[in-house]
């Protein structure tokens, strides 16, 4: 279920606040999380969903995946919330803290089609992963890594070593369900070097992308999560080298002393269309 649509930037958006969500509309991110959650205050919940059905209904989102993000059912919110949402013109529902595939299934059974996507953020959840990973109606997950720190009772640390068994576990269940996955917020909005390196750390480790609560943060994630102009260039000489040796019929394919083989091909042909997909969202 996995789509060639770039996930570098998204960006939480209080559902509650008109002046947020007109701003959105002109913000350089993939994707917007409409948050009824936790940037809404209990005595806003009821007309945050009527002022979020006003944004959505006006437009102006471009190619931005929108996605909302309901209340928990365990409130008194949540179901009057799913039923809002399956009303508007949106590519996702987010529902916070999934504990297994059966949260998903309650949630499927008020939004219909409606693509799910589920916020990992819990102890239960990460053990869960690819029980979750593997619903039928999933097409992305959501590191929730504040509650995650929270549930776990760890202390911060800039390599995140405590939370690395649940982020990794997560990756792989998205991975091997062909899901999308983001990471979780950088807390810190004005240390551009601090998100850098947990960009770089949640790319390599194979997230499509990170959540930001500011939009501050947009530039440097979207940089972080986008093939480098050098990456980009070899990717085209790896596919160019292949073609060649496959065409002549004979010898290794080798690209700056290295040997190139198909899976190596594969790699360079998905590059090529993220670095294609990111131009098409910029144009």
């Amino acid at each position: 279920m996995s789509d060639e649509r770039p996930y570098r930037s998204v960006l939480y958006i209080p559902g509650s606040k008109p002046r947020a969500l007109d701003k959105a509309r002109n913000l350089p991110v993939d994707a917007i999380i409409f948050d009824l959650e936790d940037a809404v205050s209990a005595e806003e919940k009821d007309s945050a969903r009527d002022t979020l059905a006003a944004a959505i209904a006006e437009g102006g989102y471009g190619a931005r995946v929108k996605i909302v993000r309901i209340n928990g059912f365990d409130t008194e919110w949540g179901a009057k919330d799913a039923q809002a949402v399956a009303a508007m013109d949106v590519d996702a529902v987010l529902l916070p803290k999934v504990a297994g595939p059966e949260d998903l299934d309650q949630l499927a059974a008020i939004t219909g089609d409606v693509p799910l996507w589920a916020m990992m953020e819990t102890p239960r959840g990460m053990l869960n992963a690819d029980a979750i990973a593997g619903h039928p109606k999933l097409a992305g997950m959501v590191m929730g890594t504040n509650d995650l720190a929270k549930e776990l009772q760890t202390r911060f640390r800039a390599d995140r070593l405590p939370l690395m068994a649940g982020l990794g576990h997560c990756v792989l269940a998205a991975k091997a369900h062909g899901r999308i996955i983001v990471d979780g917020v950088y807390n810190a909005f004005k240390d551009d070097e601090g998100l850098r390196a947990e960009c770089d750390q949640g790319r390599d480790m194979g997230f499509d992308g990170k959540t930001l609560i500011h939009p501050a943060q947009v530039d440097v994630t979207n940089t972080a999560f986008a093939p480098s102009d050098e990456e980009i260039e070899l990717a085209r000489r790896q596919i160019a080298a292949f073609e060649e040796v496959v065409a002549s019929g004979q010898g290794v394919a080798v690209v700056d002393g290295k040997i190139v083989e198909n899976l190596h091909v594969e790699t360079a042909k998905k590059t090529i269309a993220k670095a294609q997909a990111i131009a098409a969202m910029a144009g």
